[in-house]
């Protein structure tokens, strides 16, 4: 079972390793992004804002996948970090009913702006399709929330897309 999958496109920052990782009580991090896995200074950036008592692994997805289907991570707390909702879809189809948390944090403000793009919430904006991902997400997860800290409120991202 993953503890978390977190979509944000920041990946590793203050509120994943002083938060998240206690109040989820994170044995490691998993960032699964294709763009982090190939680049060394991001990589070390990454590692460095992680808690030095938390594993942290970059992966692209699809090794981040393989890397989770290994029977030694089932045994680990572990938080799956992604920046988009598509690699989320990916790892949620990997693992249905494996992911206790699916969780919307940041994603679509760091991307240039877009006429196109849609303010979900002050932290969520999204292009139709990544909403259309989104959509796919809560098919496969209905409890999807958008959350950005553990204090803050959860809400329902079917709720949240049908404002």
């Amino acid at each position: 079972m993953i503890t978390a999958v977190r979509i944000d496109e920041r990946l590793i920052h203050g509120q994943v390793a002083m938060t998240w990782t206690k109040t989820l009580k994170l044995d490691g991090l998993v960032v699964a992004s294709d763009e982090a896995a190939e680049n060394d200074i991001q990589k070390m950036t990454l590692k460095m804002a992680a808690p030095a008592d938390v594993k942290t692994i970059i992966k692209s997805v699809d090794g981040a996948i393989q890397l989770l289907q290994n029977p030694r991570s089932q045994e680990m707390r572990l938080m799956v970090l992604v920046p988009t909702v598509k690699d989320a879809v990916k790892l949620a189809k990997a693992f249905p009913n494996e992911i206790e948390l699916m969780n919307v944090g940041n994603a679509g403000k760091m991307t240039p702006p877009s006429p196109d793009k849609k303010l979900l919430t002050k932290e969520v904006m999204l292009t139709p399709e990544e909403i259309s991902a989104l959509e796919e997400l809560i098919a496969l997860y209905p409890e999807t929330v958008f959350q950005g800290t553990p204090a803050m409120e959860k809400r329902l991202a079917s709720d949240v897309l049908a404002n």
